[in-house]
């Protein structure tokens, strides 16, 4: 399974979620990148970002980010966002994708849900996701309300401290759904 994280600039939101998922969730089949929709091309981690890598201790010192493109959204099995725009955004740039591109914790939620609903099946954390996207709109009316993840870009520190864990809210959500 092939999951993308995307944000405005791939520096500051989406690089969080591509270098963290792994920490919730550890399959060999799956692996994790991150775009922006309007990426920096070759970009470090932003500075904030980067110290929350490090005292998560994550080395972000390797990341460069990315422009997403169609070909990148259409290899993708389950691209998360962070802001209902940037799905819009997706859904144009590759439209059949818009039953696996979600606002982060909105999937976060539907993992929720189809947990306690029994919908979750499958014998890997991979084929546990693949059951919540298959689910996903089963459980879309009972949902919370979409919520976006702000941007912290531009702002101090706590702004990135809140965006961050807003991050690790939702993954941990998610992990503990399809573990």
């Amino acid at each position: 399974m092939k999951i993308l994280f995307v944000c405005t600039g791939n520096i500051c939101r989406s690089p969080m979620g591509e270098l963290l998922f792994p920490r919730f969730i550890a399959d060999p089949a799956i692996t994790v990148r991150s775009a922006g929709t309007h990426g920096l091309i070759d970009h470090p981690i932003a500075k904030h970002s980067g110290e929350l890598m490090r005292h998560d201790g994550i080395d972000p010192s390797a990341f460069r980010s990315r422009r997403l493109t169609p070909a990148i959204a259409q290899d993708a099995d389950l691209i998360l966002c962070f802001e209902k725009a940037q799905r819009a955004d997706i859904v144009t740039m590759a439209p059949a994708k818009h039953r696996r591109t979600f606002v982060l914790p909105d999937f976060a939620n539907a993992c929720s849900y189809c947990a306690k609903a029994g919908y979750v099946r499958g014998g890997s954390p991979a084929a546990r996701l693949e059951s919540v996207i298959a689910n996903a709109d089963l459980a879309r009316p009972l949902l919370p309300p979409v919520h976006d993840v702000a941007d912290p870009q531009g702002k101090d520190t706590p702004a990135f401290i809140t965006a961050h864990n807003e991050i690790v809210t939702a993954l941990n959500a998610i992990a503990l759904a399809v573990r």
